[in-house]
């Protein structure tokens, strides 16, 4: 399935959280659930800036969903996320029964630009969802948000001119602990 002008309307609002994280001194991600019946039921930022790297919107809400929702509407529901989920984040999206992921940034493209500005690789491998959820149908990027979702990653995570990888602007959480998306 192709991304729709619906489902870009949906990213930007996943782009809007993500510069609310940023904003907040977070690394830039923002997802929401949307129901089967269209109607946004959870929605959420990166909160990883305290330490715990396990804090990514996608994983509240797939801990959200198996809470709140059946099995059923699971199924029927989309997540909708700035950036392509990580390993952990696609894991907990099948072992819950999600249905469709649609992504604004790719994990591949987030390496690359992490790579473009001399970030450390990440310890977790930046592997596509589908390679970690095989059954989750997914959709994305949308190459419409590619330019903002990079000025985004690189407000965080762009080494400035001279710094060394020790220096204090080495980049921090998501972007250097889950890899990618």
């Amino acid at each position: 399935m192709a991304i729709s002008d619906d489902d870009l309307e949906r990213l930007r609002r996943c782009v809007e959280l993500a510069r609310v994280a940023l904003d907040d001194g977070d690394e830039p991600f923002g997802s929401l659930l949307v129901g089967g019946d269209g109607a946004t039921l959870f929605e959420d930022r990166n909160r990883v800036k305290d330490g715990d790297q396990t804090r990514h919107p996608e994983f509240a809400i797939a801990q959200w969903a198996v809470a709140n929702l059946t099995p059923d509407e699971r199924a029927r529901a989309t997540v909708y996320t700035s950036g392509e989920h990580c390993p952990m984040c696609s894991a907990g999206h099948a072992w819950v029964g999600l249905g469709r992921i649609v992504y604004a940034a790719s994990s591949e493209q987030l390496s690359q630009w992490l790579a473009e500005w001399g970030a450390p690789p990440p310890p977790v491998a930046p592997l596509p969802i589908n390679a970690v959820a095989p059954r989750v149908p997914v959709d994305g990027p949308a190459p419409e948000l590619a330019d903002t979702m990079k000025a985004l990653h690189e407000a965080k995570f762009r080494r400035p001119a001279g710094r060394s990888a020790g220096g204090t602007s080495r980049p921090q959480g998501r972007g250097t602990t889950r890899g990618s998306g």
